[in-house]
């Protein structure tokens, strides 16, 4: 399946995304699909990454990195998005330096090879992003014994329901995960001369 809305030519972006695009091309060699997909409507755009970045860049509470990757696999996983279980699957083998870590947390985070503390907040994310309805004390008081705050936990609820918009865009417009993020966190780097 191809993308069913064609990307825009990176020079015609208006200068602040084609800078961040640039930068991001730069650090990850290739330009992850997503921010040429997104930037076809450019307020869109700006609005998106400032709240993936006010969130997954967070360096207040007590998730790391590779738990908000977590969250992402593992809800993106159950909302069927192809895009963002390999491309965050692909973040979270980096952060986490196991290349296992990814398909058990797409697949069944309850087998995965993830810490009680990490399963907890991931019971809690599914929650989320399948029944929010239905959340109660009761949730969030099986999450306070494995260190989270309410400020954590209203970080895993965010991160979820950004990824919720995120999965369906995605989905809809047949955003395809680039192919370089399949092997990614998967074989040891190369080193540059």
């Amino acid at each position: 399946m191809a993308e069913r809305y064609p990307f825009p030519d990176l020079n015609t972006l208006p200068e602040d995304i084609r800078q961040r695009i640039l930068q991001v091309q730069e650090k990850a060699g290739f330009i992850p699909n997503v921010f040429l997909g997104f930037a076809r409507r450019p307020a869109e755009w700006r609005a998106f990454f400032a709240y993936h970045d006010a969130l997954m860049l967070r360096e207040q509470g007590s998730l790391t990195k590779g738990e908000r990757e977590m969250i992402v696999t593992a809800t993106s996983a159950v909302n069927q998005c192809l895009y963002c279980v390999v491309a965050h699957g692909a973040i979270l083998r980096i952060y986490e330096k196991n290349p296992l870590v990814a398909d058990q947390v797409a697949v069944n985070h309850r087998k995965a090879d993830i810490s009680a503390r990490q399963k907890a907040m991931l019971d809690f994310a599914m929650k989320v992003c399948q029944h929010s309805q239905a959340i109660d004390d009761a949730d969030f008081e099986a999450l306070y014994p494995h260190g989270f705050d309410d400020e954590d936990i209203w970080d895993i609820a965010a991160i979820t329901a950004f990824f919720g918009l995120s999965n369906r865009m995605a989905s809809f417009a047949g955003m395809q995960p680039n192919p370089e993020f399949y092997l990614m966190g998967r074989l040891p780097r190369e080193k540059k001369a």
